[in-house]
């Protein structure tokens, strides 16, 4: 919004900074957020860096439209370019919008005669009931509303985080080489970074995801609890922070982050797929345990999860594997996996032929063909798998997956004989030894 009093080329002024002290705050507090203006900021440096990293992390945004100034709709399009939802527009009554935004559902308020707001009780309901109604979720960007298929998948944000995002060339290459030394090097690098909260939102996030490249899942719960708000209640880090806490075996803790997202902002494959990795170790621990009934009601559970992930985005092919996957090992098989498994197919091929797949693009055609029994298809999925691994837990938690599914069968009497080669090579590429597997394994072979 303009700062100050402005005003338009008849000669009406408005008091803006009235509007944002009586009415925007008010408003903004009785729905249960922060307001944040940006002639608020703290951190040093010029404005426009703060200002832009809020546009583009806060959760909920308000935008001033009066008067038509061309910042605040510089500003608008950069919001509307990158956030689906969850921004809301006022104008002071009277004004006439522009084209582009005149569709869009703007609330006015009024103003006294030396342009000041006015009937605020009013005024500061509409608001907020507006931003409130906004944890709904419902698209009110037109770039996301008028082009077709838009959003990227949801696992894609964090995957290719570090090759998209732009942001200090130097520490991206200090964070990648102390990725490849160890958790210590990972450590020496945040030191150095002294106070985070003037620090580049995107050095922070590599920061996070270099933790968790090294398995340092106490320095990422960390990390996220010291983090700027806005850049710490953004879904790619609240994601994380539940994966995070999950390997913690913080699994409690992990299910409200993880549950709270989903009520906040709605069905995420990616978070489902979070949610049911949670699930899926629960039912782990509980079968390594012996705890028979325990452990079928947590795979139940977290293969509906998977399933409602594979759901709120079709193109995101790993949750509905995983869903395959948890089906098969399910005693005895769940039927659906035969009309599912076709469908998880076309979606990794389309992600295959884009020229864009990752690692889990790889992984998921291999755990497919071990479903199918195709050798072939198996074998060269895997050496694709394991020429793209970013972080070793990646193929760790895929041999996993293949030897759940083994085991499953081998008590059903179906062994597959050449699927335990899969399950070494990507162990090996881990960094996991033989011994080290025996061991794992020792307590799930009966």
């Amino acid at each position: 919004m303009p700062f100050g009093r402005k005003a338009d080329g008849t000669g009406a002024t408005i008091d803006f900074d009235a509007v944002y002290r009586d009415l925007i705050a008010p408003a903004v507090r009785a729905a249960g957020l922060e307001p944040l203006r940006a002639d608020e900021e703290v951190t040093g440096g010029i404005i426009h860096k703060p200002m832009f990293e809020r546009l583009i992390l806060c959760e909920y945004a308000v935008a001033d439209l009066t008067f038509a100034n061309a910042n605040v709709f510089y500003e608008l399009g950069v919001r509307h370019a990158v956030r689906p939802y969850s921004t809301v527009l006022v104008f002071a009554a009277g004004q006439r919008l522009p084209f582009d935004v005149e569709l869009d559902r703007g609330i006015p308020y009024a103003l006294t005669g030396a342009g000041e707001p006015t009937d605020l009780d009013a005024s500061r309901a509409t608001l907020t009931e507006r931003l409130v109604a906004a944890r709904d979720a419902s698209v009110d960007s037109p770039v996301f509303q008028l082009v077709e298929g838009f959003p990227q998948i949801d696992r894609l944000k964090t995957d290719v985080f570090r090759d998209q995002v732009r942001y200090s060339a130097a520490w991206k290459e200090r964070l990648e080489g102390a990725r490849k030394k160890g958790k210590q090097a990972v450590r020496a690098a945040e030191q150095e970074l002294g106070d985070l909260q003037d620090v580049e939102a995107g050095i922070l996030v590599d920061l996070y995801l270099s933790y968790r490249a090294v398995k340092a899942y106490d320095e990422m719960v960390s990390l996220a609890q010291r983090m700027p708000r806005p850049l710490a209640g953004t879904p790619l880090v609240r994601e994380q922070l539940g994966f995070a806490l999950n390997r913690l075996g913080r699994r409690d803790e992990a299910e409200r982050v993880l549950l709270a997202l989903i009520a906040e902002r709605g069905p995420s494959s990616e978070t489902y797929g979070i949610l049911g990795r949670v699930y899926k170790d629960a039912w782990e621990e509980a079968y390594t345990k012996g705890e028979e009934f325990l452990a079928q009601g947590q795979l139940e559970k977290a293969l509906e999860t998977y399933l409602a992930g594979f759901e709120a985005d079709w193109r995101d092919a790993y949750p509905g594997i995983n869903a395959c996957s948890l089906m098969e090992i399910h005693q005895p098989p769940d039927p659906r996996r035969e009309h599912l498994l076709p469908v998880v197919a076309y979606a990794v091929e389309r992600r295959l032929a884009s020229g864009q797949a990752d690692y889990w693009d790889h992984a998921t055609r291999l755990e497919y063909a071990v479903l199918i029994r195709d050798e072939e298809m198996a074998r060269q999925s895997l050496g694709r798998a394991l020429a793209v691994v970013r972080e070793v837990w990646e193929p760790e938690s895929t041999a996993k997956n293949l030897r759940y599914i083994r085991e499953a069968r081998s008590r059903r009497g179906d062994d597959v004989p050449w699927a335990d080669r899969m399950e070494r090579e990507l162990l090996k590429r881990a960094g996991v030894t033989d011994d080290q597997n025996a061991a794992a394994t020792a307590g799930t072979d009966s």
